[in-house]
């Protein structure tokens, strides 16, 4: 077998895509899928066992159920977990190559391992368009249909669409505050608008309930107090009626941002970044935290790649067990790095795109070392 692929390789030149890229193409793909859907199926499984309770207490159609909540949470998994699963499917199946001896023949045949590299980059190239397009269009349309599925079927649902005490800047020195919100009746419990000058609170205007037009974005009360102080402290009280105000803030922007950020396909996040950036919004680091990691994260396949191919392209003793136990080792390195960073950027101790991309630095380094490492 070595002889025969030495044999061919000598007589090949290599403008094009050759016999040795679909073998590895194929090989690198075919592990990649058949190990994400094996989790899949095993976390679907799981997954059902444990929320079958809530399914037939509250009636859960069965169409539902496979349609709206787990053909949607599919690709959030797929995409979660995609860059470990290109790192144990180069390392498996390349470590399996390098014990068989293959790697050793197609370099003695005079293929670069530079040129080597080629099928393994297309692989990672498809793999990173596929995680890009979940990530900025896909997932967040699905996650929409996750969040109605929960708040109808699950009793116990781990977050929350709307908070008590919502508090939002809707331009420089204008604050709206709402103590609970319901989105069934499309109606807010106390609300207040807050109006500061240099930090010192010169107006407000009150209602003890407000109904809220979606369609509109206009509020209305029937009963409201407008309240003003003056440089001294002053203040004056005035009790009205049938308040009906335009405000610029959307019903959206009273759920959970970290949560609203994540049903925003890559369009609706820029422009949602530009009108929390016109109203001065303490929430700019979070979206732009959510905005790069969307791109960022996706192309660590590449690197990842890299790094799989030039560790486990070496023989060793220890064989395929080595180079994946060193291989989740990393990959789960690099994925703490990864929420480490992200937590420094939301604190505002590092600029958002730093953090976000210097996990992918860092192993760009170790990615290039193992490259000069590697046998050539």
């Amino acid at each position: 077998m070595i002889d025969a692929i030495k044999k061919g390789f000598r007589n090949m030149t290599w403008p094009g895509f050759k016999i040795l890229d679909w073998y590895i193409l194929r090989k690198f793909l075919s592990t990649y899928f058949f190990a994400i859907a094996m989790i899949i199926v095993v976390v679907v499984v799981f997954d059902y066992v444990e929320k079958l309770g809530d399914f037939t207490e509250l009636h859960a159609p069965l169409q539902a159920i496979i349609f709206d909540y787990y053909v949607n949470f599919i690709p959030f998994f797929v995409n979660q977990f995609s860059g470990l699963f290109t790192f144990i499917a180069v390392i498996f199946f390349t470590s399996k190559m390098a014990y068989q001896t293959e790697i050793v023949a197609i370099l003695s045949s005079g293929v670069s391992f530079r040129r080597l590299m080629w099928p393994y980059f297309l692989g990672a190239f498809i793999i990173t368009s596929l995680s890009l397009s979940l990530n900025l269009w896909v997932i967040p349309k699905a996650q929409e249909k996750i969040v109605a599925f929960e708040s109808q079927y699950l009793k116990r649902r781990l977050t929350f669409q709307y908070d008590r005490h919502i508090y939002r800047q809707i331009e420089p020195g204008v604050f709206a505050y709402v103590r609970s919100y319901s989105k069934a009746a499309n109606r807010a419990m106390f609300f207040a608008l807050e109006q500061y000058d240099d930090g010192r609170l010169v107006s407000s205007l009150e209602a003890a309930e407000a109904e809220v037009h979606p369609n509109s974005g206009r509020w209305t009360a029937p009963r409201y107090v407008v309240r003003s102080f003056d440089s001294l402290g002053v203040e004056t009280f005035a009790q009205r009626r049938n308040l009906d105000t335009l405000i610029n803030l959307e019903v959206a922007e009273l759920g959970r941002i970290p949560e609203l950020i994540k049903t925003l396909n890559i369009n609706e996040l820029n422009r949602f970044l530009e009108q929390q950036r016109a109203k001065g919004s303490d929430s700019i680091v979070l979206i732009q935290v959510e905005r790069y990691g969307r791109v960022a994260y996706p192309l660590a396949a590449f690197i990842l790649t890299l790094i799989g191919v030039s560790l486990s392209s070496r023989k060793v003793r220890g064989g395929t067990g080595l180079h994946i136990g060193i291989g989740i080792t990393l990959c789960f390195s690099y994925i703490m790095l990864n929420r480490f960073f992200e937590e420094f950027a939301k604190s505002g101790s590092i600029p958002p795109g730093l953090a976000v991309w210097i996990p992918n630095l860092v192993f760009v380094v170790i990615a290039i070392y193992l490259y000069v490492k590697a046998p050539k």
